[in-house]
């Protein structure tokens, strides 16, 4: 078995959920789940068929994401991994838990809008995610003025009250 480090590319204000499913019908279902949980919404998702035609197969509300999607899901080559693009303005908080909803998903690895490394493992059958490089290491602690920041953030952009 070999290690490989694939780093996804995407514009640094795009968002990125990157999980597993087991079906073919994730790809209508997923596609399904986001445009029902925020109207309007702009994506890309690609999936990679783990049998059969062993395919990436994509959907979306914007060609553009949806080729990034494809373009990440074949360098990953990972069976049943999907990866979701999410346009500038749409968040992982708002269409979570309608992705993890769908039934055939079985995994989130992550949602961020970070850079983002995942590590693969290559055995002579295939390839399959070990885990995911989110970010970048902690700096330090959290000051008194970071914590007023912080909330002073989440009620700026309306998460908090």
């Amino acid at each position: 078995m070999e290690l490989e480090l694939v780093a996804i590319s995407k514009p640094e204000e795009l968002n990125i959920i990157l999980g597993q499913s087991h079906f073919i019908k994730s790809v209508e279902d997923l596609h399904e789940a986001l445009v029902n949980a925020v109207p309007g919404i702009q994506f890309g998702l690609a999936f990679c068929e783990a049998s059969g035609a062993c395919l990436v197969r994509t959907s979306g509300t914007d060609d553009a994401m949806t080729a990034l999607a494809a373009q990440n899901a074949l360098a990953l080559g990972t069976g049943h991994a999907f990866i979701i693009l999410l346009g500038a303005g749409f968040y992982p908080i708002n269409v979570l838990n309608a992705v993890k909803a769908v039934p055939e998903v079985c995994r989130i690895y992550c949602a961020t809008a970070n850079p983002l490394q995942v590590v693969v493992a290559v055995s002579e059958q295939g390839r399959g995610i070990l885990g995911v490089i989110d970010g970048v290491p902690p700096k330090g602690l959290e000051g008194a003025e970071d914590i007023a920041w912080r909330k002073s953030f989440l009620r700026r952009i309306g998460y908090k009250l």
